[in-house]
């Protein structure tokens, strides 16, 4: 009787055995297909390459879609002349417009001309541009180029890439700055702000202003590089900020395949918005006269 019973007990831990397989055997193919199946479901949701063509559709979409939003869009440099506007944008290196606006009336009213300024007593001039930083980099850098202008260009700022790169301390950023809205030749403008948005959107991944520029001025026609570029600045410094781009309150959010990267929520993301868009002051101590913001205020008025 107990060898019958032994082989009952160890039949049924046999069929147990098996019946404890076909289960874990059940249940690996089970996940197996559940992954497969999440694997197909993710390709299938997976969005397509964008073609070459429909970004430069959207990147023409967000242009004009930037232009209804700033219509106003200008250099946030004051400037009465070609000679200012090249001096001024020689100072933003490093600092903000703001503080360069705030520090050239009195380098202007002291140095108006190329002659007076390429006279200028060097430690003078660096005690008026101090608080743009750099000082004494950028007074060697004005008084080479004032100099230059002086005696190559008869005290005349040139019109020409080629030769407004050649002058000390101006490289294609500051030339097409200055041939732009100084002389209405158009030019892209790659900053920092202008390098970081086009790269969230795509347009390319190109790190070298130069690179940039280049791929940019395919995607749009000559006659909008110039407001492009003030557009696209103007965007970068009032909503798409470089730690924190306030996502929820951007009006080309639905174009753009970085949303998300800031705050999306509408509230939280309107307390982010600078200058005119967030109800303060801009850069311009003289901004132009359809500018919907208030002007900045002087050195030391802040």
């Amino acid at each position: 009787m107990r060898k019958t019973s032994t082989a009952k007990t160890s039949t049924a831990k046999t069929s147990t055995a098996k019946t404890s397989t076909a289960k874990t055997s059940t249940t690996a193919a089970a996940s197996a297909r559940t992954a497969a199946g999440a694997k197909a479901t993710t390709a299938r949701k997976a969005p397509k390459a964008e073609s070459h063509l429909a970004m430069v559709r959207r990147a023409r979409r967000i242009n004009r879609e930037l232009a209804e939003v700033y219509p106003y869009a200008h250099p946030e440099l004051d400037f009465r002349n070609p000679f200012e506007l090249l001096v001024a944008t020689v100072l933003s290196a490093q600092t903000t417009d703001l503080r360069v606006n705030q520090t050239t009336p009195a380098l202007f009213a002291a140095y108006p001309t190329p002659e007076d300024m390429a006279a200028a007593v060097p430690e003078e001039m660096e005690e008026i541009i101090r608080p743009t930083g750099f000082f004494r980099a950028k007074t060697k850098s004005l008084l080479g180029l004032s100099a230059a202008l002086r005696d190559e260009f008869g005290g005349e700022v040139p019109g020409r890439l080629e030769d407004l790169v050649k002058l000390p301390g101006v490289g294609r950023k500051t030339a097409n700055v200055v041939l732009g809205n100084a002389f209405g030749v158009p030019g892209i403008t790659v900053d920092t702000h202008f390098g970081r948005l086009v790269r969230r959107w795509k347009w390319t991944d190109e790190e070298d202003p130069v690179k940039v520029e280049a791929v940019v001025a395919g995607i749009f026609p000559k006659s909008e590089w110039t407001m492009l570029s003030h557009r696209v600045v103007f965007h970068g410094r009032r909503i798409c900020h470089a730690r924190k781009p306030a996502c929820g309150a951007c009006p080309i959010a639905p174009l753009c395949p970085s949303y998300g990267e800031g705050e999306t929520d509408p509230e939280k993301a309107r307390k982010l918005l600078k200058y005119e868009m967030g109800g303060y002051p801009g850069q311009r101590l003289s901004p132009p006269a359809d500018y919907p913001g208030k002007p900045a205020p002087a050195l030391g008025a802040e």
